[in-house]
């Protein structure tokens, strides 16, 4: 894929505390959608697809651009092909994959990413941006035939990254625990995308955006802290 022609923007979630569907990553999206028209929902990771495509259709009408959802297509693959732009909601990762498998999906998707299709992911949606879904905090309710996704970028994504609660009385792995035993097993590396956070990928970099940090993972270095502005591609 041409990094170079990539424009993909990965949410953390849709929602942040205290504010409104997409309100806090609206300034970001409509730098980042720049002249765009029309733009295709994918709505695969939550059970009610026509209540989440109707309330993001209208999120979207407010923000002054033309949305359509993808289960509605008479033709999937014709859809992606004739967008302006992608947007993959957040929901359970194991389910909007398997959707994605089943429609035969992922190869349309990436081709038109590699062609310089803006691709917007939240949650779900950024976690199969990644190679793998394998970071992921869902719970397996289906199983896809892979857990390989997209492939957009090289690393991957926990979304709604959360810090070790110093005064928490839980005994159970913290998140941080759990990205280390990935590694483990694993190469490829991590980003813990807290809420608020956002990476926006285009002419070839990669930089952290919204208004929290995240948290690098690399096998065998020491996780580092990185603050809003912070460059990635030499970390990645």
């Amino acid at each position: 894929m041409n990094n170079e022609t990539k424009r993909v923007l990965l949410l953390s979630t849709s929602r942040l505390y205290g504010s409104g569907y997409l309100d806090h990553a609206e300034i970001e999206i409509r730098s980042f959608l720049e002249k765009v028209k029309r733009v295709l929902f994918v709505p695969f990771a939550i059970h009610d697809r026509d209540g989440y495509a109707s309330a993001t259709q209208k999120r979207f009408v407010e923000m002054g651009y033309e949305l359509t959802s993808i289960h509605t297509a008479k033709n999937a693959v014709q859809a992606i092909n004739e967008t302006d732009a992608i947007f993959i909601g957040g929901g359970n990762t194991f389910r909007l994959l398997k959707a994605l498998y089943d429609h035969d999906l992922l190869g349309p998707i990436r081709e038109r990413v590699a062609a310089g299709m803006p691709y917007m992911g939240s949650s779900a949606g950024s976690n199969v941006a990644c190679p793998t879904i394998k970071t992921t905090n869902d719970m397996p309710i289906v199983q896809p035939p892979s857990f390989d996704a997209l492939a957009l970028v090289p690393f991957q994504i926990n979304p709604h990254y959360l810090d070790p609660d110093s005064n928490s009385t839980h005994m159970g792995e913290t998140r941080e625990e759990r990205i280390l035993q990935f590694l483990e097993e694993n190469d490829t590396p991590v980003v813990g995308l807290r809420e608020g956070a956002m990476l926006r990928i285009e002419s070839g970099e990669t930089i952290l955006r919204g208004s929290a940090g995240a948290r690098i993972f690399r096998k065998g270095l020491e996780p580092i802290e990185i603050s809003p502005g912070t460059q990635l591609n030499l970390l990645l």
